[in-house]
């Protein structure tokens, strides 16, 4: 589908239009009117980007190339075909300039035609036509193929995800928020801005709406409204208890006085060891605890904030007010949580998070269920948070004392093998790493080499690769001169530090990574030993969050780029 029809008139057809208008002096002067004059519609801002480039001297063969996809646009099929098409438009523009231009611009237009037997435009002149030719603008509509005001090579990779049209598009983006760039190909945030404010500006020609908390260029470094404190209040007292209820992860939470728990029942009456006036502060002075433990930070905020929300809202009543019962209700609600509960993944400041996320992001394949595992691994987080309340003398008693663990089957196999690649197809995988690393300029590909099969011969997780230090790769005992045995020592989950072999086959691969980083590998005849990340970015992307990350010392303007490592969701 496209937004515009090929024009048959040539440089020729504004002579003849001339011709036919009557309007025309016996000297052979431009056209005075042209308001009677049928005029095509439908130019696209691609259009009018090409057009631009023609003016500029660009080849139509590089325009075709550049702004048109020949199976979409006929008119981009051949050069000539381009040329053909570029100039009936400049004809039907200028036609609108004379009519609705300033009277400069007509003149201006009338001497070029009379000299020249065409207009001569420049920069300027081709902005001033374009601005008085809005009348040939078409309006974006939903409908309309994403080909038609895209360029070729991000319609094609919209396209592979399913995308169509501007509708889809924009729906795409309401549905995914933020990063709904990050599942397509090669559409890198910057892109994604630039796409976003597009349909922002479009906003009331497509009569849709694109949610505030997807990103664009307009909100660069401004603070969303999802950024705001969001006070929760009980289902039932909601005015629309079917609709979406209000939740906020725990960062953004504010509770009714009345639910705070400020003078809950279970409160214990004697002095109390922390500085907690509410259920929300003692939540907060609990997690402190584990400030210095990220990943088991995350993992505790996020049961807690689900059994707090749930409390407020489905139940109505304060943490510190809590009984067995409520406890035994809230591990049947893990088996099922409220639909209302649960979405699909997105960050925390976003409007449309939800405490649960669907296992799988098809719409065909949502199950919302925790597992038995998982749901055991809650109640033991929280029995374990309220046995904390209780010796720090917030709470007076733990109703999760008396609430067994659910149910989980032991499994004859703890090894999960069905995870395992079949050893054919890690051949073929590892075939392929090693015939894209010989290419021209494939570093990208030699450290993708490296990282996968670092992970894969010696079984490391990505965070453990991630961290993975030169420094900690030596030479074992166990090898000889002619077979010789490496082995890496890392620290991985728990803080448990583990010792793993490493292949010949990865550390060819390190070394090849290595040589792209312009880095020495091995041990130098002076016996310097080499330090730094195992895998690291070859190139460093010129963005601020990059800068902070590679810089050392920001305030030192002077100060020279740093190697840092991937990071854990950088390997991926």
């Amino acid at each position: 589908m496209t937004l515009t029809s090929p024009m048959k008139a040539g440089r020729a057809g504004m002579a003849e239009r001339r011709a036919s208008s009557g309007k025309a002096t016996a000297s052979g002067n431009a056209v005075t009117d042209v308001t009677d004059v049928a005029i095509p519609r439908g130019f696209t801002t691609k259009d009018f980007t090409a057009l631009r480039a023609y003016v500029q001297r660009i080849a139509p063969a590089i325009i075709a190339r550049t702004y048109y996809d020949p199976d979409e646009d006929p008119h981009a099929a051949t050069p000539s075909a381009m040329e053909r098409y570029l100039n009936a438009m400049l004809d039907t523009l200028v036609q609108l300039a004379l009519a609705h231009g300033s009277t400069a611009l007509a003149d201006h237009l009338r001497a070029s035609i009379k000299q020249h037997g065409q207009p001569k435009l420049t920069a300027v002149t081709f902005r001033m036509v374009t601005e008085a030719a809005q009348l040939a603008a078409a309006a974006p509509h939903p409908n309309h193929a994403i080909g038609a005001w895209l360029r070729p090579r991000i319609a094609r990779r919209l396209k592979g995800e399913g995308i169509a049209t501007l509708g889809e598009l924009v729906a795409f983006c309401n549905r995914r928020g933020p990063s709904w760039w990050r599942s397509i190909p090669r559409i890198g945030r910057g892109r994604a801005r630039a796409i976003v404010s597009w349909l922002r500006k479009q906003q009331a020609a497509l009569q849709l709406t694109v949610d505030l908390d997807v990103d664009s260029a307009e909100h660069d470094g401004v603070p969303l409204v999802a950024d705001e404190l969001v006070e929760v209040v009980p289902d039932f007292a909601s005015e629309q208890k079917s609709g979406r209820l209000t939740l906020a992860p725990l960062e953004r939470l504010v509770v009714p006085h009345a639910l705070s728990g400020a003078h809950g029942e279970n409160r214990s009456t004697a002095f109390c060891y922390i500085q907690a006036d509410h259920d929300l502060d003692a939540v907060r002075a609990y997690l402190n605890r584990f400030r210095d433990q990220p990943k088991t930070l995350r993992a505790y905020t996020k049961e807690l904030e689900r059994f707090l929300l749930w409390a407020v809202v489905l139940r109505g009543k304060a943490l510190s007010d809590l009984r067995v019962d409520d406890c035994e209700a809230y591990k049947d609600f893990l088996k099922n949580p409220d639909p209302r509960f649960v979405g699909e993944r997105f960050t925390r400041h976003s409007p449309r998070w939800r405490p649960f996320a669907y296992q799988s992001a098809a719409a065909t394949d949502r199950k919302a269920p925790l597992s038995p595992e998982s749901q055991r691994y809650t109640v033991r987080v929280l029995r374990t948070a309220f046995t904390w309340w209780v010796d720090v003398r917030y709470l007076a008693g733990n109703p999760w004392k008396a609430v067994n663990d659910p149910v989980v089957m032991k499994r004859a196999s703890a090894m999960k093998i069905e995870r395992a690649l079949p050893a054919e197809l890690w051949r073929k995988l590892r075939n392929e790493l090693e015939a894209r690393s010989e290419e021209e300029g494939a570093f990208q590909w030699r450290a993708v080499r490296a990282a996968i099969l670092l992970m894969g011969d010696s079984g490391l997780r990505r965070e453990e690769a991630a961290m993975a230090r030169r420094e900690n790769l030596r030479s074992s005992f166990y090898g000889t001169l002619v077979r010789p045995v490496w082995e890496l020592t890392i620290v991985g989950k728990g803080q448990r530090e583990r010792t793993v072999p490493v292949s010949a086959a990865t550390l060819d691969a390190l070394r090849a990574h290595w040589a792209d980083r312009r880095k020495a590998f091995d041990a130098s005849a002076a016996g310097g030993m080499p330090h730094g990340s195992l895998l690291a970015p070859v190139i460093i992307p010129w963005t601020d969050a990059s800068r902070r990350r590679h810089r050392a010392g920001a305030s030192n303007e002077t100060a020279q780029m740093t190697e840092a490592g991937y990071t854990a969701d950088g390997l991926i």
